[in-house]
């Protein structure tokens, strides 16, 4: 299972790679067009956007997967072990509810808005709060998963804690947590 998300998780930082080459792609073919040749991509902004909010989200769920998001564990550092679990395991849960109103309210916006269209692309407008759902329950299921290796697996809370490459500052102490 591990290999099959990891192949996953590979494949989205692929397309988060090709998102970002085509935004740059486009938006210095616009700048050349529109400088040169007076010019231009009407339809490049919209792909642009589209393509920059895609980017957000799916970095947002990457970061989430690798704990690169901002976070403070100054406080799991100085309770016991158990008291660590139980603060760990609420934050998840914490997290698979915020996760679940985004889910909830992109969805909603989404049906109000699928028959909305852009205007030089005609792309439904439901595209960009698909963005939200993706991200909700990609990162729900990721919180699942933090949940299972807490709860079954019995996996310290340190080890969950870590960053996925295991970099670290100077000082030895981690540079991103949880």
């Amino acid at each position: 299972m591990t290999r099959f998300l990891d192949f996953l998780f590979r494949g989205v930082e692929i397309l988060m790679a090709v998102l970002l080459a085509l935004m740059v792609l486009l938006m210095f073919l616009n700048v050349v067009l529109r400088f040169a040749f007076s010019t231009g991509f009407v339809w490049s902004e919209e792909v642009t956007r589209l393509s920059f909010i895609y980017l957000v989200y799916l970095g947002t769920v990457a970061a989430f997967r690798d704990n690169r998001h901002l976070g403070v564990d100054t406080l799991l550092e100085h309770v016991p072990p158990m008291v660590q679990k139980v603060l760990y395991a609420v934050v998840q849960l914490i997290i698979i509810w915020v996760m679940w109103l985004l889910v909830q309210g992109s969805w909603d916006l989404a049906m109000q808005s699928r028959n909305d269209a852009w205007v030089a692309t005609q792309y439904p407008r439901s595209l960009i709060m698909g963005a939200g759902v993706v991200t909700g329950v990609a990162i729900v299921l990721i919180a699942l998963g933090n949940l299972y290796r807490l709860l079954v697996m019995k996996s310290p809370v340190a080890e969950l804690l870590a960053i996925k490459d295991g970099e670290t500052s100077a000082a030895g102490t981690r540079t991103s947590i949880d």
